[in-house]
């Protein structure tokens, strides 16, 4: 259930402006609506905080090693600190990098000598240093005084020897640098013992993370207060806010305005663009919203709450993609695991998974589908539970096409639902009986796929359910005085509509498609691994790893299929149906 929403506006004195705030924040309900954009030298100061305080946390090690907590008032010298330190580092890994690539140039060329090459020019003797392809060899004139230092992959690098410094050759010509090798080492030797020197220092000042975590927490806080606070409007001497709470906490509201002499105006929202949403459901419902929270989507205040028909669906979709009672069991056994060691986490994701978990095994019990081993169904306390028409070995084509009749039908049952539920928004508007309509166009479409689609003959009922539904939509799904107009603006785009149904109908049909994928994936490993028997301790050590491995690939690909499948036939068919466009933003109150 979407919780409803009012509109309130405060206002204050401009004197008392930050006493209110204060005040407006312990009450914790306004999820506060700028009146203008929230900008000062303030908001700017604390947003560079909020940045250097994260990169710092980031720079630091997460393992807390040393101090006891401190203090908040000592956290920006520490950020100074850790800035600073990292800033000299990556001075220290830039010079390190030039200093080596000099050590590279002696490694390929020899321990040349700066100083020991002036000389030679101050005697009349110059040195000049070449690169070239190995194939230059034969171009080498003859009748120079020419030393090859180093051949290195083709590539080789050689000296020429003249008395005059105009006396060159043709080639890639290099300059010495102007450093002994062994200042290089030295120096590399000292950038090295400083770079741990900082590593260490950096390492020490992660016993202050705790202090920086609060701090950040601190200036966060801050900063939403000078959000509010220049966010708010102002006229003479009053200055007003406005936002949006519950419905519920408007009393509270009120008694805190006259308590603290507030002027305010509650009103219905005026644009239910601008309201928050607010999501109160059972516990049982609510373990929907994970995935939602994963998938960021929330439905706008103005739209239908569908989390129960999502959890209801999703829970389906779920079982007949991963569609194994083997990996059901995986799924079980790893979240209860993973729910012990996490005792302290939100217990909503493992409510989901067991949930998912559950239906999937009661799938692969009535698919017989365990691993994909037809063998591991075929045990007596398994066999008993065996639907033999959607037996997942079943040699008859008809179980097939039966399993796809079943996904036609989810598909209509699902989006009849969602018509329903605009049909119930719509309970005080003649516009409610075209939804009815569509959910006797919706069952026409189900025969119609029957036919297209699986070569099933045609039911009798298929044209009085299209004509009476087509008929209905058309007459009141714009509904007006004059009736023709109404009609005429509803005809243009009905065709592509009925079209539209249609195939979000047939799209269900993935659900047996990627079902069936799944088993074959599993079956085909199984038959990789032990096909062919296991005669030897090396054929079972290899059928092992065949199996593990292959089975792993289909649970990722299981993953993988329920978001892209799963989570788009509630998210685009669904929703396409039910009008849910997921437009809402999350109800944030302002609050300490």
């Amino acid at each position: 259930m979407i919780v409803k929403m009012e509109k309130i506006t405060l206002l204050v004195s401009a004197k008392h402006r930050d006493s209110a705030l204060t005040q407006l924040r312990k009450a914790g309900v306004l999820h506060i609506h700028d009146i203008k954009i929230p900008v000062s030298e303030d908001i700017q100061s604390l947003e560079t905080g909020l940045e250097n305080v994260e990169k710092s946390l980031q720079i630091i090690s997460e393992e807390t090693i040393g101090k006891d907590k401190l203090g908040i008032d000592q956290a920006e010298s520490y950020i100074e600190q850790i800035i600073f330190l990292n800033q000299e580092r990556e001075a220290q890994y830039r010079e390190l990098d030039e200093q080596q690539e000099i050590e590279k140039w002696f490694q390929k060329r020899g321990a040349i000598s700066y100083a020991s090459l002036q000389k030679l020019e101050q005697a009349g003797i110059f040195v000049h240093l070449y690169i070239a392809d190995k194939g230059a060899l034969k171009n080498l004139p003859q009748d120079k005084i020419i030393h090859i230092a180093k051949e290195d992959q083709g590539t080789i690098y050689f000296a020429l020897f003249t008395e005059s410094a105009d006396d060159k050759l043709d080639f890639k010509e290099e300059q010495v640098p102007q450093i002994e090798l062994t200042e290089v080492k030295s120096k590399i030797a000292q950038i090295e013992e400083e770079i741990k020197r900082i590593k260490n220092t950096l390492k020490e000042l992660s016993g202050v993370r705790q202090c920086l975590l609060a701090y950040k927490d601190d200036l966060g806080k801050r900063l939403e207060l000078n959000r509010v606070k220049y966010g708010m409007g102002e006229e003479g001497e009053i200055s007003y806010l406005q936002g949006f709470c519950p419905e519920e906490t408007v009393p509270q509201l009120k008694k805190l305005a006259e308590k603290d002499g507030w002027g305010y105006v509650v009103q219905e929202p005026d644009d239910p663009a601008e309201v928050p949403t607010l999501l109160r459901n059972p516990k049982w419902v609510r373990i929907i919203e994970p995935l939602f929270n994963f998938m960021g989507t929330l439905p706008g205040y103005n739209e239908p709450d569908v989390s129960l028909v999502f959890l209801a669906f999703f829970s389906i979709f779920y079982a007949m993609i991963v569609g194994d009672a083997g990996y059901g069991l995986i799924f079980l056994i790893s979240t209860l695991i993973f729910a012990r060691k996490k005792k302290d986490a939100p217990r909503e994701f493992f409510n989901l998974m067991y949930l998912m978990s559950g239906t999937t095994i009661i799938w692969g019990l009535i698919t017989g589908t365990w691993f994909g081993a037809e063998r591991i169904s075929q045990l007596p306390f398994l066999k008993i539970f065996i639907i033999d028409k959607i037996y997942s070995f079943n040699p008859n084509p008809e179980s097939q096409l039966f399993i796809m009749q079943l996904t036609f039908i989810i598909g209509v049952v699902q989006l009849s639902i969602g018509h329903l539920i605009k049909a119930f928004r719509k309970i005080n508007s003649l516009t409610a009986i075209a939804e009815i309509g569509w959910v006797l166009v919706l069952g026409a479409v189900y025969f119609i796929a029957n036919n297209i689609v699986l070569g099933k003959e045609m039911a009798s009922a298929t044209m009085p359910l299209f004509i009476s539904g087509v008929a209905l939509i058309l007459l009141f799904a714009n509904y007006q005085k004059n009736i023709i107009k109404g009609i005429l603006s509803t005809l243009g785009n009905l065709p592509l509509d009925i079209i539209s149904s249609f195939s979000d109908v047939v799209s269900y049909i993935r659900l047996f498609a990627v079902g069936l994928a799944t088993v074959i994936v599993a079956t085909s490993f199984n038959q990789m691994a032990i096909g062919s028997g296991i005669d030897s301790i090396l054929s079972g050590i290899i059928a092992v790893v065949i199996l593990l491995l292959g089975h792993s690939i289909n649970l990722a690909l299981c993953g993988m299929s329920i978001l892209v499948h799963g989570v788009r036939l509630n998210m685009l068919e669904f929703s396409g149906h039910v009008g849910v466009q997921w437009t809402g933003k999350v109800y944030k109150p302002f609050k300490e």
